[in-house]
């Protein structure tokens, strides 16, 4: 079995911001001139946002959005994206593209030594042809590419998946692309999750040492794990055959079908199915918590990751063991843990133990367990 590293990592953020404030006062908007219609249909009103409420509820200021235009609309409120022809790259192909090429040229790797593209993400804009396929060609990499997903846990199941091809000598070099563009799915009329998201690309380069090599400054991936649990407690119901059980199947009413889930439920239940599986993991390995020097966790909530911290460690740990970057990024699904990961590396020393572990929508959970070279 090959040992597996982690080469390069690659990231790119959208310009493009919107506030706490901003958005809340495009929502009450939308609000004040809907609740007259649901008053005239005997309907209960809707409540209001607040921007103090998200921050106490998420730990979210901001978010970066792949498109502002459209958003803050409260007749539209959904980014404006153009359509482009089949002949023109997509529009995620370009976002992964981006992140990807910084990945590549971070691991020193020419994309023609890549033999293999892995498309993760929570939201894949199209499922065929694949958009591993069209970076592929795009980028000049070689072999294969497919996509996969694995709601917000799509980075590290993806790395789960990659690790192991290369680990057992199925592929030689694995890039890992997990563009997520989640504000083109967000219902942002949802109370509960309008605050939640925002846009971010990442990107991972898998590949294999010889035995007693070594690269000072990369990871070692020691091992990998992924878990899942059915739960509808967050869930997306848009999909090809919803148009298949309405009257006028070639228009859809969105409404219901979009990213919705049970905040408490989901807080609860992930806390405790997240401190479980790290406790678990690392006692595999003869490890505890204390051992690992840095926690890079995903990026949902910032009162969950202090809560599955505390758990594990008996006490309150601050950002220096488990940074975050949700409150500038807000939850960027799949990508968020590897933003963490690539900000707040840098300052550790060889042989520290890292953890990447994300969770969310199945349940699901992914982790790898890394060790600085």
């Amino acid at each position: 079995m090959n040992r597996t590293i982690i080469s390069g990592i690659g990231v790119e953020i959208p310009e493009p911001v919107i506030t706490n404030e901003e958005l809340v006062a495009s929502f009450n908007a939308w609000v004040d001139a809907e609740n007259p219609k649901r008053e005239a249909r005997g309907e209960p009103p809707l409540q209001k946002s607040d921007a103090a409420f998200i921050v106490h509820a998420s730990g979210v200021r901001q978010r970066h959005v792949i498109e502002r235009e459209g958003i803050l609309d409260p007749a539209r409120m959904a980014p404006r994206i153009a359509p482009r022809p089949d002949e023109a790259l997509s529009l995620q192909a370009e976002f992964g593209m981006a992140a990807a090429r910084k990945a590549l040229a971070n691991a020193g790797v020419d994309p023609a030594d890549v033999d293999m593209v892995i498309c993760s993400s929570s939201h894949l804009q199209r499922p065929y042809p694949a958009i591993a396929i069209e970076m592929q060609q795009a980028l000049g990499t070689r072999g294969a590419g497919f996509d996969m997903g694995l709601g917000c846990s799509s980075a590290a199941a993806a790395l789960h998946v990659a690790v192991n091809l290369v680990r057992t000598g199925a592929q030689k070099r694995v890039l890992v692309v997990v563009p997520e563009i989640i504000t083109g799915h967000l219902n942002f009329r949802d109370r509960q999750t309008h605050f939640i998201f925002g846009d971010a690309a990442v990107s991972m380069v898998v590949e294999a040492i010889g035995e007693g090599e070594t690269r000072p400054g990369r990871f070692e991936v020691l091992d990998t794990r992924t878990w899942t649990q059915m739960s509808s407690n967050i869930r997306t119901n848009l999909g090809y055959l919803t148009r298949t059980g309405l009257d006028n199947p070639w228009v859809i009413d969105l409404e219901g079908h979009m990213i919705r889930q049970v905040g408490n439920k989901v807080f609860k239940e992930v806390t405790i199915a997240g401190h479980r599986f790290i406790v678990d993991f690392l006692a595999e390995h003869g490890l505890t918590p204390e051992g690992i020097r840095r926690f890079w966790l995903h990026q949902a909530n910032a009162r969950m990751n202090a809560m599955i911290l505390k758990l594990a460690f008996g006490h309150e740990v601050g950002h220096d063991r488990a940074p975050m970057v949700l409150d500038r990024l807000g939850n960027t699904a799949g990508a968020g843990a590897v933003v963490a990961l690539a900000e707040n590396h840098a300052d550790l020393r060889q042989g520290d133990f890292g953890l990447l572990c994300a969770f969310g929508a199945g349940y699901s959970i992914g982790g790898a367990l890394l060790r600085m070279m």
